[in-house]
């Protein structure tokens, strides 16, 4: 904290004569001049004087910011923000920001309020580990730049969160931490040779000097290498909630400062040893662990290295130019050489190849592709060039989606690790009450042996396992599942899933393909032919995403609908020289008059012209492959299965009788399933949803654990707490083994976690565990712990949890 005449806000000196003064707390502050008194009147205004009392740092001055509107403003062009924002839905945007100048949780606390305060942001999370920043506002209420402004005004300067730039910070946290183990292994080889020469009976006229030479070694490993030790705990004893780096910090900042007394006064015992040497071994616990962490977590998931630098365009003269991948934007036509990664979302429009997709469905198998076909950037292109028409590049790509998705869940902290979190915090705090009764004990029993026993117990109880049990576990589940084409984007879903009952599926894209096709048409009215009855069926469904329209795509004609309206569950409507044509369900399409149904099996959609049918439509969606092994799977799991449908009775008693369903609804609306599932978990039933599609928007929001098909619309797919990537239904069994085993190594690490303290507690407070062996101890149960839960992340394919 700042000093009576320091600048309280940047804690520069305050001038002279200076009468720049504000009340804070109950206090009057003082201030170095009108900007820092402008800044803190703000922040106080707005409910934030909690930030003086939890910072770790002081701000900066603002001629330094030099915040001004005009800097930030581009950011409001939209093709500026094609990197770093994406659409949430009507009238909502979500920024990534990276963000400088935050050191800690009362930052993270500040940023999160005083955002929130804005008119037009909805909400702001901040992970302050990666100093990424995520707001969602709404355009027409507040600008980007405003946003960015309102940042910099608290001392916050933000910054696009771009691939590279993220990279950077992984490798900068990385070659950090090296640096600090290495000066930690150099230090403790250092000191150990000048401890032999104390410990074999180095006579009074060298015995001093060993203790200063270990001193000055021993200095830089706890000023430098632990320094994050020191950082952390003085940042969970200001938001009042402790953690491991506690007593750590304790144990090492004691021993230190008791050989330092040693040293300078005379008397008593040293262990610079035992310093630098437990702090090297905490160090690389840490330091293998932040491996672990990067590599099972977020640099898995970063595909979009992948993508090639630059691609190859055809020009105004029908050449192909090369350019680099930002300057590629839809519409434009790109060629893809045959063994090169495909740079952009697009559709075939030359060429014939196989394309390999395991990256982001998991499935190993190419799949061949040709003119009208789609394709995903971050995919292999095998066989042949293809030539794609672009219709997505950069952040509107599937492949930024889901790493959205991604991130999205790693925001989220499971009941399991919240609960492990707040048990370590009780641990901690049992332990230095432990610590402290136990160094009284051997205080009054053996004076000499006292400070390294309290260390001892210091670092070998310290909760580094307890903590890591759950997250190590559920972050290689997920990269896991992931690899096997099931995205999880909720941190509840893998531990939801081992209570699921019952699982409920959408039909149609979902165990069906999702791409019907026009089998037959019955024509009411001999004036019209088929061909022509076809044409206004695919103008009707132009721009439409549900699966249906994939059947009239081959007969788009010159033909062009006014005033479409598509009718969620019941069908399409629009005006055609003057005429009303409606298709869809009979009772959606002729509200008085129908005619009979036709015989049949599939799906029959009826036409109408203003109110008086034309034509019944029959079309055949195929099952997938995989759902009639997916339905056995959960069956042998013993899981109450379920098909609910919005489509007629005839076809969805058909795909029910195929899949062996007993129980199953037909004709629902997206009310319908939605009031079914409520009723369900009223009765204790905890339901899984798999769908596809707008219509099962409602339903994916309100099931316990939630499945959406990779084709389905965007907002089904941000609903949903999962995405299905590939074609394969059977990642779906293989994330309820994926989830049974992760419990079950889950339960395994807290069981070792707590089984170690309890025998290392005993152990250490007898005096018969060293510091050094404390440090070793406690970082290999920390190890055992992620090893333990790499397993996962090793299983072959078809892996079960029994």
């Amino acid at each position: 904290m700042t000093t009576a005449s320091d600048c309280f806000h940047c804690g520069l000196q305050v001038p002279p004569y200076s009468d720049f003064r504000l009340a804070i707390d109950g206090q009057q502050r003082d201030f170095c001049c009108p900007g820092c008194q402008a800044v803190a009147a703000a922040i106080v205004d707005g409910g934030l004087e909690q930030f003086y009392r939890f910072r770790t740092a002081s701000a900066t001055k603002p001629e330094e910011r030099a915040v001004s509107a005009k800097r930030f403003e581009v950011y409001n062009l939209a093709e500026v923000q094609l990197e770093f924002v994406h659409a949430l839905g009507e009238d909502r945007l979500q920024a990534s920001l990276l963000l400088e100048g935050i050191t800690c949780a009362a930052c993270v606390w500040l940023i999160e309020h005083h955002l929130g305060k804005l008119a037009g942001v909805m909400s702001v999370r901040v992970n302050a580990t990666t100093h990424r920043c995520l707001v969602d506002w709404q355009p027409s209420q507040i600008d980007l730049s405003d946003v960015m402004v309102a940042l910099e005004s608290i001392g916050y300067h933000p910054i696009p969160a771009t691939e590279d730039r993220q990279q950077a910070m992984r490798q900068t946290e990385s070659r950090r931490a090296l640096m600090r183990l290495a000066v930690a292994g150099f230090g403790m080889m250092q000191v150990m040779m000048v401890a032999v020469a104390l410990y074999s009976g180095a006579d009074a006229s060298w015995e001093g000097f060993f203790r200063w030479l270990s001193f000055i070694i021993a200095t830089p490993v706890v000023f430098f290498s632990a320094r994050p030790f020191f950082a952390a705990a003085k940042r969970s004893l200001l938001t009042r909630h402790l953690t491991m780096d506690v007593p750590v910090s304790l144990a090492i900042g004691g021993a230190y400062l008791a050989s330092t007394w040693a040293t300078v006064f005379g008397g008593g015992e040293v262990y610079f040893d035992s310093v630098s040497m437990f702090t090297f071994f905490l160090l690389l616990g840490r330091y293998l662990e932040m491996r672990a962490r990067h590599r099972n977590g977020i640099a898995s998931d970063r595909l979009a290295q992948l993508l090639p630098v630059t691609v190859e365009r055809m020009d105004a003269d029908g050449g192909w130019q090369p350019l680099p991948l930002s300057g590629v934007s839809a519409g434009d036509l790109i060629l893809v050489p045959a063994g090169t990664t495909i740079a952009c979302d697009g559709v075939v429009e030359q060429g014939r190849s196989a394309v390999v997709e395991t990256l982001l469905t998991g499935e190993p198998d190419a799949i061949d592709k040709q003119s009208g076909d789609q394709v995903i950037a971050g995919t292999l292109n095998t066989d042949s060039a293809l030539q794609i028409r672009v219709s997505a590049v950069g952040a509107s790509t599937r492949l930024s989606a889901i790493e959205r998705m991604v991130e999205q869940a790693q925001q989220d902290k499971p009941a399991q690790v919240a609960m492990a979190d707040r048990l370590a915090g009780y641990f901690v705090a049992a332990v230095l009450v432990v610590s402290a009764v136990v160094g009284a004990v051997w205080w009054q029993l053996e004076p000499g042996r006292a400070v390294w026993v309290t260390l001892s117990i210091l670092v070998v109880t310290c909760p580094c396992a307890l903590s890591l049990a759950s997250p190590a576990a559920l972050t290689s589940a997920v990269g896991w599942l992931r690899q096997r084409g099931l995205l999880v984007t909720r941190g509840h879903v893998l531990e939801g899933l081992n209570h699921i009952d019952r699982v409920i599926f959408d039909k149609t894209g979902t165990l069906t393909l999702g791409s019907p096709q026009v089998v037959s048409v019955v024509s009411a009215d001999d004036a019209i032919d088929e061909a022509r009855l076809l044409e206004i069926c695919a103008a009707l469904e132009t721009g439409s995403t549900h699966p249906i329209a994939k059947a009239f795509a081959p007969y788009v004609s010159g033909v062009e609908m006014d005033n479409v309206e598509q009718t969620t569950g019941a069908g399409v409507s629009g005006v055609l020289e003057g005429d009303h044509y409606r298709l869809g369900k009979p009772a959606f399409a002729c509200a008085k008059e129908t005619i009979a149904q036709p015989e049949g099996q599939g799906q029959w959609l009826l036409l109408s012209r203003n109110q008086k049918p034309l034509a019944w439509i029959q079309l055949h969606d195929q099952l997938r492959e995989s759902a009639l092994p997916l339905v056995k799977a959960l069956r042998a799991r013993g899981l109450s299965l379920e098909l609910l449908s919005g489509d007629a009775e005839a076809e969805v008693s058909r795909v029910a009788a195929e899949l062996e369903f007993e129980h199953w609804r037909c004709n629902c609306s997206p009310d319908d399933k939605l009031a079914h599932i409520r009723d369900l978990q009223n009765r204790g039933q905890q339901v899984m949803m798999v769908g596809d599609g707008i219509n099962d928007v409602p339903v994916l929001s309100g099931a316990f654990v939630s499945v959406a098909m990779g084709g389905a619309t965007d907002l089904a797919q941000t609903r949903a707490d999962s995405v299905l990537l590939g074609r394969d239904l059977r990642a779906l069994a293989r994330a309820f083994d994926c989830a049974a085993l992760t419990r079950r190594i889950i339960r395994q690490n807290l069981s070792w976690a707590i089984i170690y303290n309890l025998l290392a507690l005993p152990l250490a407070a007898a005096g018969w565990i060293p510091p050094w062996a404390a440090a070793i101890g406690m970082s290999l149960s920390s190890l055992v712990v992620v090893g333990n839960a790499l397993r996962i992340g090793r299983r072959s394919p078809e892996a079960t949890a029994v």
